[in-house]
């Protein structure tokens, strides 16, 4: 079974936000005919909460669907708003599957996260503006490790 992971900035640009929605449904739409059925997100505010929440949608219809959230450590949630840890949680009660990196937060949990997702991945779909970041760090192991890259970016750049 194929696999698809995202990668993407915590801060949407404004602009972006009521057209990012409808991107990544059709992003998924694509990697499901590509015959991805394992969506995996690493569940950090921003973009990964937007993927996560549109597999989910996603799934409602497409039962064959599962939502696995590849998170860094137990804690991840620990600084965030109460509203950011309401979603969260609901994300991870929604989700098929939850695995950790690590119990607690240490130097290298993030990146072994970001590791994980995209070795799982055979399709990794991006939010990406900036190389010089966690997610351009994401991309590139994607690129090393030949796997397909869409960045949603430059499309909502044109829009």
């Amino acid at each position: 079974m194929q696999g698809c992971s995202f990668t993407g900035h915590r801060v949407i640009k404004g602009t972006h936000e009521t057209k990012l929605a409808d991107l990544i449904a059709r992003a998924i739409n694509y990697a499901y005919g590509r015959g991805c059925r394992n969506f995996y997100s690493g569940g950090a505010i921003g973009f990964d909460t937007y993927a996560a929440r549109e597999v989910l949608r996603f799934r409602a219809s497409h039962p064959d669907v599962r939502l696995v959230m590849l998170l860094p450590c137990v804690d991840q949630d620990a600084r965030w708003s109460y509203a950011q840890r309401r979603e969260y949680r609901r994300m991870l009660g929604d989700a098929d599957e939850i695995s950790y990196v690590s119990e607690k937060y240490t130097d290298t949990c993030i990146k072994e996260r970001n590791y994980r997702l995209v070795r799982e991945c055979d399709i990794l779909i991006a939010y990406m503006s900036n190389e010089r970041s966690g997610t351009g760090q994401t991309v590139s192991m994607a690129k090393k490790l030949g796997r397909e890259i869409y960045n949603l970016y430059p499309t909502l750049e044109r829009e």
